[in-house]
């Protein structure tokens, strides 16, 4: 059942309340719940009333005196309490139809749900919300959404995302704007596709529903050795990445004079495809587009600098079980590199950089949160690593497993070392080498 408990938060006011995995919700205010946005509104207020059915059919009914805003403290065995909304579109660029077979059924699932993007930060499209889902946004302040847009010209974004439906995405897009909700948006740059002076139109377009439509994704199309059939792409090489990074730049300028904010934003990686030195950390304003790989290499950079300016050189007696290995992806490579020299220079600690080839889905994707545990452990399999550390990227939010389904437990059997997992954060690394 789609409101089953599986969890009460110790200290809560479930555990208040006595109640238990394998009870039942079945009402909040008596209003059935139809997902977890109508749990969350409902239970928002400083009174609520509930009827729980206990797991011995039981029924109880509760009015529940609290803070405003102060959560339950219920975990449902299904966290969105009702299905997916799944993907009507076919687009030219979409990741999952580049994956090989025999992977976990899951990571096949195409979501374009506008709950997932307000609770986990997916992106959505628009294309399949209806009247009635629109109102229900705005009448409970779903916000902040990330959509992607991709491109503002309507036949275009149709023929890129093999959708003929007519959608004027800058008419959906001011109606959530107009209502107060926050939009972040996306552009999947696909190269002599949407790019050139496509992008500058998409971009100014979009600049128009400024403020609360806050800022702009421009990243890079992910290319696997599964594209057969498929629309053909050329990907980014070094110079078609040095001229998006000056286009980009001349645009940042553009809305800087107008918005007082640089507005769009590009990914990592084409700063590191084309050579050029990644903005200054300032100039990421709130890092806004962090979760889409937007700054992440600069703030890591900031963090470990700001870190070590409160450290003196410090001596650590290190030896080979001490010996560091840290484990990415050809992307972030250098710079891991570059930061971990930097790190010995104040720390007596020996710190490798192991960059792992990306063989299952191809070498063209080079980001780390796509390796797999076999290409690490193939590729380190017969190196002496010392301990590694291995980016959360890399593994599943729920079961903490890679893609092709193998454990941190599978890595330091098969490489016979301790494995440690840790954020992408420079202060959080700091923090682990001074133990």
């Amino acid at each position: 059942m789609k409101n089953n408990i599986v969890k009460v938060l110790k200290n809560s006011i479930a555990e208040e309340l006595e109640l238990e995995p394998g009870d039942e919700l079945i009402s909040v205010n008596d209003c059935e719940i139809v997902d977890y946005i109508d749990y969350k509104f409902q239970i928002s207020d400083d009174t609520v009333f509930l009827k729980i059915m206990k797991k011995d059919g039981e029924l109880w009914e509760f009015e529940v005196e609290k803070e405003y805003d102060e959560d339950l403290g219920i975990v449902f065995e299904n966290p969105l309490m009702d299905n997916i909304k799944v993907c009507s579109n076919n687009c030219i660029f979409c990741f999952i139809d580049q994956m090989p077979r025999g992977m976990r059924k899951t990571l096949y699932l195409k979501d374009d749900d506008t709950r997932l993007s307000f609770l986990y930060g997916n992106f959505i499209t628009l294309t399949n919300l209806s009247e009635d889902e629109i109102s229900r946004i705005i009448r409970y302040r779903i916000s902040p959404i990330k959509v992607s847009v991709h491109t503002t010209d309507s036949e275009l974004r149709k023929f890129m995302m093999g959708n003929n439906k007519d959608i004027d995405i800058i008419k959906y897009l001011s109606r959530l704007t107009d209502a107060g909700i926050t939009v972040d948006c996306q552009v999947v740059l696909v190269r002599d596709v949407n790019d050139g002076k496509v992008l500058d139109k998409t971009i100014r377009d979009l600049s128009k529903l400024h403020p609360n439509l806050r800022s702009v994704a421009v990243v890079p199309v992910g290319l696997t050795d599964f594209r057969d059939k498929l629309f053909e792409i050329k990907p980014f090489d070094k110079e078609s990445s040095s001229n998006l990074v000056q286009q980009v730049t001349i645009l940042q300028d553009e809305m800087y004079s107008k918005l007082k904010t640089r507005f769009v934003f590009i990914a990592d990686e084409f700063y590191i495809a084309s050579g050029k030195k990644f903005p200054h950390y300032r100039e990421y304003e709130n890092f806004d587009q962090l979760e889409n790989g937007i700054g992440l290499c600069r703030l890591f950079e900031w963090e470990i600098d700001n870190c070590l300016k409160k450290i003196e050189y410090v001596e650590k007696k290190v030896n080979n079980e001490k010996e560091i290995t840290i484990v990415t992806g050809v992307a972030a490579y250098y710079l891991l590199s570059v930061v971990s020299k930097k790190i010995m220079k104040k720390v007596n600690v020996k710190i490798n950089v192991e960059k792992i080839v990306n063989n299952f889905f191809g070498e063209k994707i080079t980001v780390a949160g796509l390796v797999t545990g076999k290409d690490i452990i193939k590729q380190l399999k017969h190196k002496d690593c010392g301990q590694i550390l291995i980016p959360s990227c890399m593994l599943n939010d729920e079961n903490g497993v890679f893609l092709d389904d193998l454990t941190v437990e599978d890595l330091e059997k098969e490489l016979k070392t301790k494995v440690n997992v840790l954020k992408v954060d420079g202060e959080e690394l700091i923090n682990f080498i001074m133990q």
